[in-house]
């Protein structure tokens, strides 16, 4: 699980290094089984099924999904999950949820508006928040301290899944692209004058740059919803969840520089700016 998280995901793995062992290897199950589900549908071999049997495919998963919560096991990585799902528990419906957001890329290659696009991001993604929050753990001031305005810190870790998931439609609009897929709301597009063609065809002009402008902010507001939250999370999870959410966030920050061509330039933070990044995380997760 640790080389498959190392592998697809540097710069959450980078974050995962923070934590106690324990937590960082439940984490690194957790992403295994959300990356075989997501390979259900988006492997090299899966593309060339036809829809039905993809569906089949997320049924069966689902099943041996449900069974795995009852213990059930058939290999090593059902095993290692079934291991973090009795040191953490937790609920069985983030699960069945992102099953769904894989039904959703089965059923559907556009989305109307942000809201449509908005319950896709939490299916896949916000999910994800919801399975982790049982191994991050909550500070007990949390729960101890006097006041009664405090922020849920369910909605901030929806939140964060949510900011990522819109941070990677940004960057793979492209490669989204070559699979048929619009995953940025038609409304937008059609707000900005910029048609489906244009998208198709990597066209960067400035009703692209606007639209693209507006996206950013989007996704930006979503990180600033999760950042509430992030202050409740036990003390050994807050410098890698801070880690995450800056590195992650930053990958806006590049198709920024990129001039939002994303179409020709792939987005990322290069591993010195990682790295250079520590220190300040940590510093911001001590004092937020």
């Amino acid at each position: 699980c640790r080389q498959e998280t190392a592998r697809w995901a540097k710069t959450f793995y980078l974050g995962t290094l923070l934590m106690p062992p324990e937590k960082r290897r439940a984490i690194w199950a957790i992403y295994v089984w959300c990356r075989r589900t997501d390979e259900l549908m988006d492997s090299p071999e899966a593309q060339a099924l036809p829809s039905a049997e993809l569906l089949a495919r997320l049924d069966a998963w689902e099943e041996r999904t449900r069974g795995l919560f009852q213990g059930r096991v058939s290999d090593g990585l059902d095993r290692v999950l079934v291991d973090t799902l009795e040191r953490f528990p937790q609920p069985l419906q983030a699960y069945l949820d992102m099953i769904e957001g894989q039904r959703m890329d089965v059923l559907r290659q556009r989305y109307a508006d942000f809201a449509e696009l908005e319950l896709y991001c939490y299916r896949v993604a916000g999910t994800v928040g919801l399975m982790s929050q049982a191994v991050m753990g909550l500070d007990p001031a949390y729960t101890t301290a006097p006041w009664s305005e405090r922020p849920d810190p369910t909605e901030a870790a929806v939140a964060l899944g949510i900011a990522n998931q819109l941070t990677n439609i940004l960057r793979d609009v492209g490669e989204d692209r070559g699979r048929g897929r619009i995953y940025l709301p038609l409304e937008d597009l059609a707000r900005f004058g910029y048609s489906e063609a244009e998208l198709l065809a990597g066209t960067v002009n400035e009703a692209w740059k606007a639209l693209m402008a507006f996206q950013l902010e989007r996704a930006r507001a979503w990180f600033a919803r999760s950042e509430a939250g992030v202050r409740w999370l036990s003390a050994d999870a807050r410098w890698p969840v801070w880690t995450s959410l800056r590195l992650y966030r930053g990958i806006l920050d590049v198709i920024e520089r990129n001039d939002y061509d994303v179409f020709n330039h792939r987005a990322y933070v290069p591993t010195a700016g990682k790295l250079l990044d520590l220190p300040l995380s940590f510093v911001v997760a001590q004092v937020h």
